[in-house]
């Protein structure tokens, strides 16, 4: 399996709704949302209005990140703008307490880890999640390149997931993919591919979006 998720934050924000149109037409399988706060990360970017203008744009599943402290005070909101997905990181709040009170906005409940993190520190909460996003990338900003270490978290989280437990948990990767290492990616184990300028820096997202799924 390999779902392809164009990023936002990547797109022409001037012509937004016509972006996301333009990717689900090309054959994206989910819109990601960023969501920043300049705390958690050193970057500000949008919140539940936006993703209401989104959610009107599109028919497909809406996958909210939420790079921001305090995640609890803002996931009702974020559920009731549309969100179909919402993920919280590892090392912004209480995870299990989190991740149920996601689910129990009818939304599926992401838990992210960074790259700086422990993954065997993370292992204990995955059960409390339907999907893990590993950032391959320091999070706040789009264009970095993707950090190979990161691999063997993704390695590690697939064989906990499918041989340990075997649970039935998608394992989402964001940050610096690309056609030149998206093999590298899923092959040690992403199922989700977030990408931004891989699909919006290019003339023709279907062409884009074709390469990264093949």
């Amino acid at each position: 399996m390999r779902l392809i998720a164009p990023s936002i934050l990547s797109a022409d924000f001037g012509r937004l709704a016509e972006e996301v149109k333009a990717v689900e037409e090309a054959g994206a399988d989910i819109i990601h949302v960023d969501v920043m706060d300049g705390h958690f990360v050193p970057n500000i970017t949008i919140g539940p209005d936006v993703v209401k203008a989104v959610r009107k744009a599109t028919a497909i599943p809406l996958d909210v990140h939420l790079m921001i402290e305090h995640p609890e005070k803002y996931i009702e909101k974020f559920a009731e703008a549309g969100a179909d997905m919402l993920s919280v990181h590892f090392e912004a709040c209480d995870l299990e307490k989190i991740l149920t009170a996601i689910r129990k906005l009818k939304c599926k409940a992401g838990a992210v880890i960074n790259p700086p993190s422990d993954v065997e520190k993370f292992l204990p909460f995955v059960e409390y999640a339907d999907f893990v996003l590993v950032m391959t990338v320091n999070p706040g900003f789009g264009g970095q390149s993707l950090i190979h270490s990161c691999l063997e978290k993704i390695r590690r989280l697939h064989k906990h997931i499918y041989e340990d437990k075997k649970w039935n948990k998608l394992i989402e990767v964001d940050g610096g993919i690309k056609v030149s290492n998206v093999k590298e990616v899923t092959s040690a184990g992403g199922q989700i591919i977030v990408a931004g300028s891989a699909i919006f820096g290019k003339k023709d997202y279907k062409k884009a979006i074709e390469e990264l799924k093949a």
